[in-house]
C-alpha cells in the first residue's frame, strides 16, 4: 500500500522557484516539502549540462536579491555564468538556507486530483502519494523537452543525446562524426564547443536564428564589487525596466527608423561590440515598427555575412523574419565556427528530415553517416510540464481540457476549476521575457502572502473566476498585439509543438504586471472565489 504524507503546502519542482518557496513558506510557519523528478536541486540547470550551457542574463542579475548576506558572500567568475557554476549556486542556496531536507528527489509527480469536499489535493507520485491544502508548480518554463517524432529514431545505432536531458557524466566527441539537429539558443552555444572537439560536425537548420555576440569574459573583482555595494538600488531599478534587466546604456526613446545612417551604425556598433540584450534596446520602436526592425536586421545580416567565409552558408545563416520576435541568441563564435573545414551546415528548411537510419540522416535522398546524434530541438515551453501532471481539478476538469483552446490563467497564477493551485511563472505572466530569478521572486512572494492572508483570515479555498481568466488572456495577447512578437512561429506561441494552440503565452511588461499583482491583492483579491 502506497504511504500517505499530508502537509500544508507541495511545492512542485526544485529550481530556483521550488527553493524560494520552500523558504519563504517555512519562515512563514507552513509545512512544506517540495518533490523533484531528479535527484538534486536546480531545476533547468540541473538538466540542461549540454557543452557550453550558459545564461543569457548577466551573473550579477540572474540571482536571489531575498538575502544580502548570500548576496554579498556568493562570488561569480564569469560575465555569463555556465551552466556548472550556476548549478553550484542552486546547491549552495539549498545547503545555506537548510532546504534540501525538505525535498524528497527522484519522485515524479503523475497525477495530482482535487476533492472539493475535503478541500485538499491529493498527488500521486512514482513513489509516495501526498494530500496538501496547496500545490504550488514551480516546474519551470523549458523543463518539458520536445522530440519530434522522427522516423527511424529508435533505429540509430550511435548515440543520442537532447540538449534538455544532456548526462551527467561528460560526453566525449572526439575523433566523431556528429550531427546535431536545431539551431535555437542551446544548439548556438553548443555547436562551438562540439565543433572544438567533434572529427566532424554537420548541423540540421529549419529555421536560422539571430544571434548577438555575448563577449563574455571573467567578472573583474572591482566590477563585481562596486555591484555588491549598491545591490538594493541596483535590483530596484532592475525591477523597473519591462525586462528586468538592467543595461549600462541608458533607455533609449528615438526611433531606429529616424536615425541617420552615421548616426545608426555609431550606436548599433557600440551595443554590438558591448555584447549582450542591451543590443535591442538601441532604440525604442524596434519591437514595434516593421521598417525600424528591418534596419536592425539588415545590420546583423551584415555582420553575418562579415564573419562567415562562405556567401552561400552566410546566406543560409541569414535570417529573413523579423528579428526579436523569437527568443534572442547571445553567442561565442557561433557564425566563425562554419568557418571551419569539418563543420557543415544542411538545409532542411523544405525537405526536412525523412527519416533517422541506423547509420545517421537522410535528407532529400542524401544520407549523412553518424557516430552521434545530437538533439537541439526545444521545449515544450511554459504549458508541458504542467500538463505533463496530469491535473483534474473541480467537477473532473482535467488541465487538458480546460486548455485545449490554449492556456487561461489569472495573472498566470491561477487557473479556474483548479483552487489552491498556484503556477510560478506561469503562461500569462512575464516569466521569459524578464529575468526569471527576479520574476520567481515578485511570483513567490505575492503566493506566500496570500497563504499567509488566507490563514489569518481562515479562509479555505482561492480560485481564480473564468471572466478574471478571460480578460486577463486579453489583457496579455492585447499587448503582444501592440509588438511584432506574434509575427513570428515561435515557442512563445507554441508554434514549435505539432497540435498546440497558437496563443502568445508571456506577458511582455514587468513593472506594470508586479503593479497590477499588488493591485489585486490590495483589492481582497479581486478576481479570485474566496470561500
Amino acid at each position: 500500500m502506497t504511504a500517505v504524507e499530508t502537509r500544508d503546502v507541495l511545492v512542485v519542482g526544485a529550481g530556483f522557484g521550488g527553493l524560494y518557496s520552500l523558504y519563504v513558506l517555512r519562515e512563514a510557519g507552513f509545512h512544506v516539502t517540495a518533490v523533484e523528478r531528479g535527484s538534486g536541486v536546480g531545476g533547468t540547470w540541473y538538466w540542461n549540462r549540454y557543452p557550453g550551457a550558459r545564461c543569457d542574463v548577466e551573473s550579477l542579475q540572474y540571482s536571489y536579491s531575498f538575502d544580502d548576506d548570500l548576496q554579498q558572500d556568493w562570488e561569480w567568475t564569469e560575465r555569463y555564468a555556465g551552466q556548472p557554476e550556476i548549478l553550484k549556486y542552486a546547491q549552495h542556496v539549498s545547503t545555506r538556507f537548510d532546504l534540501t531536507d525538505l525535498i524528497d528527489f527522484n519522485t515524479n509527480v503523475e497525477s495530482m486530483n482535487y476533492d472539493a469536499e475535503q478541500q485538499q489535493w491529493t498527488v500521486s507520485t512514482n513513489s509516495l502519494t501526498y494530500k496538501a491544502k496547496f500545490v504550488i508548480a514551480a516546474t519551470g518554463c523549458l523543463s518539458s523537452t520536445n522530440l519530434p517524432d522522427f522516423p527511424g529514431l529508435e533505429q540509430f545505432e550511435g548515440d543520442t543525446y537532447h540538449t534538455g536531458r544532456w548526462p551527467h557524466e561528460k560526453v566525449d566527441f572526439a575523433g566523431q562524426r556528429v550531427g546535431i539537429i536545431g539551431t535555437g539558443s542551446s544548439a548556438v552555444q553548443a555547436i562551438p564547443v562540439i565543433a572544438a572537439e567533434a572529427a566532424e560536425l554537420t548541423v540540421f537548420q529549419r529555421t536560422p536564428n539571430y544571434s548577438i555576440p555575448a563577449h563574455n569574459k571573467p567578472l573583474d573583482p572591482s566590477e563585481q564589487n562596486e555591484v555588491k555595494s549598491r545591490y538594493e538600488e541596483l535590483r530596484s531599478a532592475a525591477r523597473a525596466e519591462r525586462s528586468g534587466i538592467l543595461s549600462i546604456f541608458p533607455p533609449n526613446e528615438d526611433l531606429a527608423r529616424e536615425a541617420s545612417d552615421a548616426e545608426f551604425e555609431a550606436r548599433m556598433n557600440e551595443r554590438w561590440d558591448y555584447g549582450g540584450f542591451g543590443f535591442y534596446r538601441s532604440y525604442i520602436d524596434i519591437v514595434v515598427d516593421p521598417q525600424s526592425n528591418e534596419r536592425v536586421a539588415e545590420y546583423v545580416r551584415g555582420h553575418i555575412a562579415s564573419k562567415v567565409d562562405d556567401p552561400a552558408t552566410a546566406a543560409l545563416l541569414s535570417p529573413s523574419n523579423t528579428i526579436a520576435c523569437k527568443r534572442p541568441c547571445l553567442d561565442t563564435e557561433y557564425y566563425e565556427t562554419f568557418n571551419s573545414e569539418h563543420v557543415h551546415l544542411v538545409d532542411i528548411s523544405e525537405t526536412e528530415i525523412q527519416a533517422i537510419t541506423p547509420t545517421g540522416v537522410s535528407v532529400n535522398g542524401q544520407e549523412f553517416e553518424f557516430d552521434a546524434l545530437v538533439f537541439a530541438t526545444g521545449f515544450d515551453a511554459m504549458t508541458g510540464a504542467l500538463l505533463g501532471m496530469n491535473i483534474t481539478g473541480v467537477d473532473g476538469c482535467t488541465l487538458a481540457e480546460a486548455w485545449a483552446e490554449g492556456p487561461r490563467t489569472y495573472l498566470g497564477l491561477s487557473v479556474p476549476k483548479f483552487p489552491n493551485l498556484f503556477t510560478v511563472t506561469g503562461p500569462g505572466s512575464p516569466s521569459v521575457l524578464t529575468n526569471m530569478i527576479m520574476a520567481i521572486e515578485q511570483h513567490v512572494e505575492w503566493i506566500r502572502d496570500c497563504l499567509v492572508a488566507m490563514r489569518d483570515e481562515q479562509i479555505a479555498t482561492i480560485e481564480a473566476s473564468s471572466d478574471a481568466a478571460d480578460s486577463w488572456v486579453e489583457h496579455v495577447n492585447a499587448i503582444a498585439d501592440q509588438t511584432l512578437y506574434p509575427s513570428c512561429n515561435s515557442w512563445y506561441l507554441g508554434a514549435n509543438i505539432p497540435g498546440k494552440t497558437r496563443v502568445f503565452m508571456p506577458l511582455i511588461g514587468f513593472p506594470a504586471y508586479a503593479e497590477r499583482c499588488e493591485q489585486v491583492a490590495a483589492n481582497n483579491y479581486e478576481g479570485f472565489a474566496l470561500a
